[in-house]
């Protein structure tokens, strides 16, 4: 085996951790603020619990944030909570500058 594919090698397995690492503080990110907004809706612990992995999962619909923003926005609508889209993506900020610190600091 060569430096260069011991190299390439390398490069391939970080990449892979960091697109695992970021994948992961996104996740995290997403039920933080699924909890954030079960409060503001005054959804129940359990609802709350309920309600953040429905924030996780739909993140999964289309590439970026806005489905995760246009579902919360959707039910701070319905539930008759005053929360524009600006307020959502200052959360949404927030909550990654935590996830990151959470799924950082388990690394070790």
């Amino acid at each position: 085996m060569t430096t260069f594919d011991d190299r390439e090698r390398a490069f391939e397995n970080r990449y892979a951790r960091d697109q695992e690492m970021q994948f992961k503080i996104i996740a995290r990110r997403n039920r933080l603020l699924g909890h954030w907004a079960a409060q503001m809706m005054g959804l129940t612990e359990v609802e709350a619990d309920t309600y953040a992995k429905d924030v996780v999962r739909a993140d999964f619909e289309e590439a970026g944030d806005e489905d995760v923003i246009r579902k919360i926005l959707g039910d701070f609508t319905s539930a008759g909570v005053d929360c524009d889209e600006a307020r959502i993506r200052q959360a949404l900020e927030h909550k990654w500058v935590e996830a990151h610190r959470q799924i950082m600091g388990t690394q070790g």
